[in-house]
């Protein structure tokens, strides 16, 4: 079995695993209710208005940190031998998120735009609970794509 790393080394494989990523993005935030999920739809909408293919672009450029913190995680779900990714990664979502915004975390320290810096920071305090919420499909991009 390949492991993540060696998956995205595919190419066309890459490009669908963003384009699934960007699409999950957008299925994320337009599911998101109440007035926390009006906040977070208006920075999405900010965000996307000032770059369009933002989110495509932000997506491929974690992804090569983001397969990196998953690796151990997909490593443990081969070797158990059983079960779906996402059975397996969903009772430890609130661990992978942490792992997968600690990535993002760093990226915003050093952002330079300013705006979108501030969206971030804006957000960040919702990101555990938001990021729990994707780790199924995060684990679901991954077995189709590795299949």
């Amino acid at each position: 079995m390949a492991t993540l790393k060696e998956l995205l080394q595919d190419q066309a494989k890459r490009r669908a695993i963003v384009d699934d990523c960007a699409r999950l993005v957008d299925d994320e935030v337009s599911a998101k209710g109440g007035l926390s999920g009006l906040a977070i739809k208006g920075a999405y909408a900010v965000v996307k208005a000032l770059k369009p293919g933002m989110v495509r672009e932000a997506c491929d450029h974690l992804l090569d940190e983001f397969v990196e913190k998953l690796e151990p995680y997909y490593a443990a779900h081969i070797a158990r031998g059983s079960g779906t990714f996402a059975a397996f990664l969903t009772p430890k979502s609130t661990e992978v998120a942490n792992a997968l915004l600690g990535v993002t975390d760093q990226k915003a320290a050093r952002a330079k735009n300013q705006t979108i810096k501030k969206a971030y920071d804006k957000l960040r305090p919702t990101g555990v609970k938001n990021v729990e919420s994707a780790v199924p499909g995060i684990a679901k991009i991954i077995e189709r794509h590795a299949a």
